[in-house]
C-alpha cells in the first residue's frame, strides 16, 4: 500500500466515523439540547439529560405526542422514524434507560410509571432472510402497541408488537408482555400471564 492510499483510507475511515459520531451524539450538541427542551417545555414536559434518539424531529414534525407533567429520566431513548408515531400521557414518568421504539404507533396513557430498563415497541427485527445479516433486514410489526393510563411496569418490562396492557394494571420486573393484558390486572412472566385482578375496594 502506498503512502498516498494509506492516508486517503485513514481519511475514509475518519470521515465514516465522524459522520456516525454527529449522528449518534446528536442531542448533546448545545444548540440542539435547547432546542429540545424548549419544546418539552412548551409542552410543560421534563427531561433530564442525557436524552435520546430522533426527539426534536418527532416533536416538531407532531408526530411525539408529549402529555403535561411527563418527565423523562436519563437516558431514556426514544426512536420514531418518519412516519412513526409515539404518544406519552399527562403525568407519565420513563425511568433510567426506558426505550420506547414506533415502526407505526406506540402509545402510553397518562399517570403510567416505566421503571428502569422498559422496552415498549411495536415492531420486531426480521431474521428469516438467511442471506442477509439480521441488523440489515429491518422490521415487522404486528400492529400498535398500547398501555392504557395507570399502568405500572416494573424494571426491565419488555411489551412487544400488537399489545394492548389495559388501565390500572400492575407488570411484574423483567415480564416480557407478548399477549394482550386486561384492565386492571396484575401480570408477571416471560411471557406474562394474569395473577390475580386488582379492583376498588367497595
Amino acid at each position: 500500500m502506498t503512502a498516498d492510499g494509506g492516508a486517503s483510507d485513514v481519511r475514509q475511515h475518519a470521515l465514516l466515523w465522524g459522520q456516525k459520531w454527529r449522528w449518534y451524539q446528536r442531542n448533546s450538541f448545545p444548540w440542539r439540547r435547547a432546542a429540545i427542551d424548549w419544546e418539552l417545555a412548551r409542552r410543560r414536559a421534563f427531561a433530564r439529560w442525557p436524552l435520546h434518539g430522533d426527539v426534536l424531529e418527532a416533536l416538531r414534525q407532531g408526530r411525539l405526542e408529549i402529555g403535561e407533567q411527563v418527565l423523562l429520566e436519563p437516558d431514556v431513548w426514544i426512536t420514531a422514524p418518519a412516519p412513526a408515531r409515539v404518544r406519552i400521557g399527562a403525568g407519565t414518568f420513563l425511568n433510567l434507560g426506558v426505550m420506547v421504539a414506533a415502526l407505526e404507533l406506540v402509545e402510553i396513557g397518562e399517570h403510567c410509571m416505566l421503571a428502569n430498563g422498559c422496552l415498549v415497541t411495536d415492531a420486531n427485527h426480521r431474521f428469516d432472510d438467511f442471506e442477509r445479516p439480521v441488523p440489515w433486514q429491518g422490521f415487522t410489526s404486528k400492529g400498535p402497541t398500547r398501555i392504557g393510563d395507570n399502568v405500572w411496569c416494573g424494571a426491565h418490562v419488555v411489551v412487544t408488537s400488537g399489545v394492548t396492557i389495559g388501565e390500572r394494571c400492575v407488570i411484574g420486573a423483567n415480564s416480557v408482555v407478548t399477549d394482550d393484558i386486561p384492565a386492571f390486572s396484575v401480570a408477571a412472566g416471560a411471557p406474562a400471564r394474569v395473577l390475580r385482578s386488582v379492583r376498588e375496594p367497595q
